[in-house]
């Protein structure tokens, strides 16, 4: 299957998206366990619609002509963009340079996959 030039920029455009509703998702546990404090709270509320944005996003790229084996590489830099929101929100590199492991190694193993299926 051919991809459209399209579906790339939406599935990075999702994988950043879905990067920061992590953080909003972490920044918006209430201290809290009351099923009105989950209800009431807008970081939490902020993170469910990064993650509706990057289901529509999703969607979007499908329906344009994408295929899996290469959007989902695409999508794996959602863990580069969760260091880098990691680094400005709490000063730590740590977290980059595990992202950065974890991402190449994604990316490795689909790449790994691609040229297995040619």
């Amino acid at each position: 299957m051919r991809t459209s030039p399209l579906a790339i920029p939406l599935f990075a455009a999702a994988a950043f998206l879905g990067a920061l509703g992590q953080f909003f998702y972490k920044m918006g546990g209430p201290n809290e366990r009351s099923l009105r404090s989950y209800l009431l709270n807008a970081r939490l509320f902020a993170g469910v619609i990064c993650y509706v944005a990057v289901m529509a996003l999703f969607v979007a790229a499908f329906k344009k002509g994408g295929a899996l084996t290469l959007l989902y590489p695409v999508y794996a830099s959602t863990f580069i963009w969760a260091a880098v929101i990691a680094r400005l929100a709490y000063g730590t590199w740590k977290a980059i340079a595990r992202s950065i492991e974890t991402a190449v190694s994604a990316l490795a193993n689909q790449a790994a996959n691609l040229m297995a299926s040619l």
